[in-house]
């Protein structure tokens, strides 16, 4: 047996038997061992051999036969044998030279792939397992493959979404941030990263020009690095994004205005109306990323800007990756009727639709009432998380740099003059300790080593006070420049 495994002994006991059958080690007619005889020599239970052989008898690995056993099946699946011809050695492909266009992405510090590894994951954008209603989700994933929606999901869809998905968005999520929308104004996404690449192809073009945040979301950044695209950075205050500054020939503003990424500001009421008004002088689409609104537990959300627009200025982007798991990858694009007509062409190029099991799924979700059991349970213990942070903040001398007035899961954060922040977060990873330095935020023109971001939505928090200490004794021993 397999020393470490997720899977159940009697699924173990399925996968050795099949890939013996599979990889020809055991030959159509074959008998098996009997469900004794391989109980004792694999020290388990008699049962669940049996349960095992049956169910590979179900899926025509085996076959049974009165008083003489399990015996391997004439139609067994196996592998084509190919012969080994021997071919001279020509040397290997140059793709350096093949590859018309690498992709040329910043190679920021942010946290490695094993994160959760790391005893204190001071990182954004990771769930919680505990907080995840599991049960609900297995039931659902499990209604959306019975005999009632399974001819529906089982079919291709071309470039149309789950409709149950969209009918919940429409008359449940959305009009919590005081938008109305039709069901050909969405558009169901791979997340919103996959929302922000499809926008970003449609809109832009040699000769136009977009508006980002500075700091901003790094995935945005990596999209305009993978187009060759160079878009024009500006700078964010304590409210925001100033419509001010925005070029009067922009094309395209991306912006985060209810809970601006990284610092968690929120743009007030008359800069938002101040932005829409500058959107229709100078002919410029803003593209709205609300990607945290349910998170707004220390008072409620501003209103979305896109529930502002009459003109149809706003693209709004919803996801499910915080408030669900990031996992899930399942988002949405709110729009004119146009460009999401666009949209969804473009996605059917590439990917057709998001699968129809997880719309389905999500859907009964969502429906069912899980979604919003699972947002309050996550208020109530980022709550609690967050006030154990801002007690530790206050203890050890640590400087906000943002002015956070809704929640969220993160804080942004300043170091000391002098401090490297990329070097302490690599310093901090010897103590098993991640943060997010802030260099991957910045403009290329404005690297920065004074910032980081720290986050609360993976770490217990019973672990948050020890993690603490230890980021502020990095940040003193911290050598200055």
């Amino acid at each position: 047996m397999p020393a470490k495994s997720d899977a159940t002994l009697q699924q173990q006991i399925q996968q050795i038997v099949a890939e013996a059958i599979v990889s020809g080690r055991c030959a159509p007619g074959e008998k098996m061992p009997s469900s004794r005889r391989l109980a004792d020599h694999l020290g388990v239970s008699r049962i669940t051999v049996t349960l095992g052989y049956t169910e590979l008898v179900a899926n025509e690995y085996l076959v049974s036969r009165d008083r003489s056993g399990y015996f391997v099946a004439d139609t067994a699946p196996t592998r084509p044998v190919f012969a080994d011809p021997t071919i001279a050695d020509r040397g290997g492909v140059d793709w350096d030279r093949k590859l018309a266009r690498p992709t040329q992405l910043r190679e920021d510090i942010l946290r490695p792939p094993n994160w959760n590894d790391y005893k204190f994951p001071f990182i954004y954008g990771q769930s919680d397992p505990d907080l995840f209603d599991h049960g609900n989700w297995r039931n659902c994933a499990l209604r959306a493959v019975g005999r009632r929606d399974f001819d529906s999901l089982a079919q291709d869809h071309y470039q149309n979404d789950d409709p149950m998905l969209v009918e919940f968005i429409l008359r449940h999520i959305l009009p919590r941030r005081g938008i109305r929308a039709h069901p050909d104004e969405i558009l169901i996404t791979m997340g919103g990263q996959n929302a922000l690449w499809m926008i970003a192809q449609l809109l832009l073009s040699e000769g136009q020009k977009a508006i980002v945040e500075n700091p901003c979301f790094p995935g945005l950044r990596k999209i305009f690095d993978q187009m060759r695209y160079v878009a024009t950075s500006v700078d964010v205050d304590d409210d925001g994004l100033p419509p001010d500054l925005i070029p009067p020939d922009a094309d395209v503003v991306f912006t985060t205005p209810s809970h601006h990424a990284p610092t968690n500001v929120t743009m007030p009421l008359d800069r938002r109306l101040e932005m829409l008004d500058r959107a229709l002088q100078d002919d410029f689409l803003i593209v709205e990323d609300d990607y945290e609104f349910e998170m707004s537990f220390l008072s409620a959300p501003a209103p979305a800007l896109k529930s502002l627009d009459r003109a149809g200025s706003v693209i709004y982007l919803g996801s499910f990756s915080k408030s669900i798991f990031p996992g899930l990858r399942l988002g949405y694009v709110v729009g004119a009727r146009p460009l999401i007509h666009e949209m969804r062409k473009l996605r059917t190029v590439v990917l057709r639709h998001p699968p129809s099991h997880i719309q389905r799924t999500t859907a009964y979700f969502l429906s069912l009432g899980h979604y919003d059991s699972q947002l309050a349970r996550m208020a109530r213990v980022y709550g609690k998380r967050r006030a154990i942070m801002e007690g530790c903040i206050r203890e050890f001398g640590l400087t906000p740099a943002g002015r956070d007035m809704h929640g969220g899961s993160s804080f942004w954060m300043k170091a000391p003059p002098g401090v490297d922040t990329t070097q302490l977060a690599l310093d901090l990873r010897r103590n098993s300790v991640l943060i997010e330095p802030g260099n991957a935020f910045f403009a290329r023109r404005a690297p920065d080593k004074a910032h980081y971001r720290i986050a609360y939505s993976s770490i217990n928090a019973s672990l948050i006070r020890d993690g603490m200490a230890l980021v502020a004794e990095a940040i003193r021993q911290a050598p200055r420049a």
